[in-house]
């Protein structure tokens, strides 16, 4: 019998869940690994998912604590796809995806992890990335660790910017 270890989903399975936002809370934060932000806007950043679905798996967080898109502004809403777009040309770069899942969870029901912030997701894919594990094993395979990945983006990010 082979065995998969996913030690980083344990501490997360195990560990109390903060009453405030964590988003809010890593922006008071200096970037760096441990906050896992890749970039920041104006009005507001990219950051890497924790707990991924999937390697490369990321989000794009408008600064101001808000519930819903329809609680953002034009401008924020602009920054918001602005960033979706950075974030997949950096994907494309560096991590070659053939495709991407990109979308929001609002409310519970929804299965928003973080109620009270809204945030976009957007999820590398590639051909056959989908499998047995998550069925039977409620288990993902991510191949590499998240610092690894954040390096890689941050690069990518920087030359995507410089480009446009």
């Amino acid at each position: 019998m082979e065995h998969l270890w996913t030690p980083w989903r344990m501490e997360y399975i195990l560990s109390d869940k903060q009453a405030g936002c964590i988003f809010c809370e890593m922006l008071a934060t200096a970037d760096g690994d441990e906050t896992l932000i890749l970039h920041r806007g104006e009005l507001g950043f990219l950051v890497l998912n924790k707990y991924p679905y999937n390697n490369g798996h990321l989000m794009a967080v408008p600064y101001r604590h808000a519930a819903s898109l329809e609680d953002l502004t034009a401008a924020e809403l602009a920054e918001i796809m602005a960033l979706t777009t950075l974030s997949m040309r950096s994907l494309r770069r560096c991590l070659k995806p053939a495709g991407f899942n990109i979308g929001l969870n609002i409310g519970k029901v929804a299965g928003a992890g973080v109620l009270d912030h809204v945030h976009l997701h957007v999820v590398p894919r590639w051909a056959g990335d989908t499998n047995f594990m998550p069925l039977f094993a409620d288990v993902r395979v991510i191949p590499q660790t998240l610092r690894e990945t954040a390096g890689m983006l941050r690069d990518a990010i920087e030359d995507v910017r410089r480009e446009t």
